[in-house]
């Protein structure tokens, strides 16, 4: 039997009680070998495939909310209407593949920024992220 005490642990941390449905989402979100980037849908799809159980997507939606706010996951937005969230936390570059609908890391070496625009008076740079969208050659 596995143990599922550090997944109850950042479950408590972030303010929820551990079901069952939230210590699968945890599990699958905190579980991996790497970092990745998800959506609901994707967590709800893992889950059937994973535990061949349905969780709801209010109970996903709500569990990884609650890990955003605490800190655990960034949310990544596109599109307007389309939203990853991703493991790693700290400051890092994307490129998004538009036909396959894909987030994937940009290696920091790999970005240089030569030039940023004046900031508005009272405020201050708190991070940089480049987001670099990508499509198949046609």
């Amino acid at each position: 039997m596995e143990n599922l005490s550090k997944y109850k642990e950042k479950l408590a941390s972030a303010g929820l009680r551990a079901t069952k449905q939230r210590l699968m989402v945890c599990k699958l979100l905190f579980g991996q070998k790497q970092t990745f980037h998800f959506n609901i849908e994707d967590i709800s799809r893992l889950a059937n495939k994973s535990f061949n159980k349905k969780i709801s997507l209010a109970t996903i939606y709500n569990t990884v909310n609650e890990f955003k706010k605490k800190g655990y996951l960034k949310e990544i937005s596109l599109k307007g209407n389309k939203t990853f969230y991703d493991t790693n936390t700290k400051h890092h570059h994307h490129f998004y593949d538009e036909d396959m609908s894909q987030l994937m890391d940009i290696e920091d070496k790999n970005v240089s920024i030569n030039y940023l625009p004046k900031i508005p008076n009272g405020k201050k740079i708190r991070s940089v992220e480049v987001l670099v969208k990508i499509e198949d050659i046609k």
